[in-house]
């Protein structure tokens, strides 16, 4: 585990957006952590994530000429990742995004900001269904744009429902011929449990939950 991973993950304890106990997931599987992007709701705090995607988004060696982060919870994310990314790498990062309804007048269109061209890496939350992704994906074809990568927050590893032994990320990853990154997965915040050595009970409900419900080739 890198640095900066270690450093979000502390970041995302601090700020409760990571948190250890009974939560029940939208698949209906009982997990022992749950992540919600949803409370990088403050300027401190959508500053630090910014560092986290952009130093993410450098270890991953994404080559990109625009980023665009999927409406509504991409928006912000991709904003602090490319004003992190010309800050701390003195890269340029132009950026863009979609809205969700058309717009008939003004500029029209329905992406704001650069326009989509080249290589595109996606920035966004979580991947769960792959149902937004692939509208992002649809997004960047329909500009004759190409799709370089996506970097999400947390890849939580785990077999999707359907029953097709894979992730979504996997998923997404093989239909489309692209790499996707996390910032952070299931078994760096297992490895940080471990290190901290105060979270007996709640690690080995974490492995238990692996075993379970982690995907086996990873």
């Amino acid at each position: 585990m890198k640095e900066y991973q270690r450093e979000f993950i502390e970041f995302a304890l601090a700020n409760q957006v990571l948190k250890f106990g009974s939560f029940v997931l939208k698949s209906g599987r009982v997990s022992p952590y749950f992540f919600n992007a949803g409370l990088f709701n403050s300027g401190k705090t959508l500053g630090a994530i910014g560092r986290f995607y952009a130093a993410a988004l450098v270890d991953a060696g994404f080559k990109y000429d625009v980023l665009f982060g999927p409406a509504y919870k991409g928006i912000p994310l991709v904003c602090a990742t490319a004003l992190a990314l010309t800050t701390d790498y003195d890269q340029e990062a132009p950026f863009a995004f979609n809205r969700k309804e058309k717009k008939d007048h003004g500029e029209g269109g329905s992406i704001v900001g650069t326009a989509l061209q080249g290589q595109i890496v996606v920035v966004d939350d979580v991947i769960t269904a792959g149902t937004a992704i692939n509208e992002s994906i649809e997004i960047i074809r329909n500009n004759n744009a190409h799709l370089a990568g996506v970097l999400v927050a947390v890849d939580r590893a785990e077999v999707a429902p359907d029953g097709s032994g894979k992730s979504a990320i996997q998923a997404v990853q093989e239909k489309n011929n692209i790499p996707v990154r996390a910032i952070i997965t299931m078994d760096h915040i297992m490895e940080f449990m471990e290190e901290k050595g105060t979270y007996n009970q709640e690690l080995q409900l974490m492995k238990e939950y692996k075993a379970q419900y982690g995907i086996k080739n990873e």
